[in-house]
């Protein structure tokens, strides 16, 4: 029996189900709105599938659109696939949610950003923030802090 409560790993869990449901809501009823999304992710992930010459451009990361047009969505319970364009070349990419390092809808100001243990101090945080601000707003990892998601709303 763990001694502590994996907070952050559950955090991440669910914040990768809200995408996976929000991919779904789109695969079934397409964008609707103003809605597209920005989603960043590690090309360096081992289940990551992209054309080699995407994966040689791109090395560590990249940020796709999903807007105006996209084909092929499937939505998995670990993973997605979509056909985007890259200039004139459509190009099929799968991404598990794990690769994932941020999900921006900006047409209402909503995101997610992934941070691993190596990124600060080897603990693991999830920030929510918005897209509009050009700095994040980060939740700090300390003893007995709650962190109200109000400050993170305009």
């Amino acid at each position: 029996m763990a001694h502590e409560i994996d907070y952050g790993n559950l955090m991440h869990n669910a914040m990768r189900s809200l995408i996976q449901d929000v991919l779904a809501e789109v695969k079934n009823n397409g964008l609707p709105g103003e809605h597209h999304f920005f989603i960043t992710f590690d090309t360096n992930h081992s289940e990551v599938e992209m054309a080699p010459w995407l994966k040689e451009r791109y090395p560590t990361e990249i940020t796709v659109v999903m807007q105006h047009w996209y084909d092929d969505l499937e939505v998995k319970d670990d993973r997605f696939s979509v056909t985007l364009n890259f200039g004139d070349t459509p190009e099929h990419l799968v991404i598990p949610y794990e690769a994932i390092l941020t999900f921006v809808d900006p047409s209402v100001e909503f995101g997610l950003r992934f941070e691993s243990s190596e990124d600060e101090d080897n603990s693991e945080e999830s920030a929510v923030f918005n897209s509009d601000e050009a700095n994040t707003a980060k939740t700090e990892k300390k003893t007995g802090q709650i962190v109200s998601l109000d400050s993170f709303r305009k």
